[in-house]
């Protein structure tokens, strides 16, 4: 069974896009290819900014709305240094 992960994508107009999936690599490929979200379709070409792994489905989505609440200067450090407690 695949563990879960947050990622932060850097668009082509530099905004942050925050998603959660079990297979990263797959994902940011169809991020690019265009199907994978509506916001960024209109913004492509998008690369991974960031990226926390290894967490149960429950932990993902929580952390990916913490993350969202964030200003875009804090999302990046934030998710790179996420520690559940």
């Amino acid at each position: 069974m695949k563990s879960w992960s947050v990622y932060l994508l850097k668009c082509s107009d530099n905004s942050l896009y925050c998603g959660v999936t079990k297979d990263i690599e797959s994902r940011i490929l169809k991020h690019n290819q265009g199907t994978a979200s509506k916001y960024t379709r209109a913004r492509l070409p998008v690369e991974l900014a960031a990226v926390h792994k290894n967490l149960s489905k429950s932990a993902a989505y929580k952390l990916e709305y913490r993350i969202k609440k964030l200003s875009a200067d804090k999302k990046i450090p934030a998710l790179e240094n996420w520690n559940f407690s």
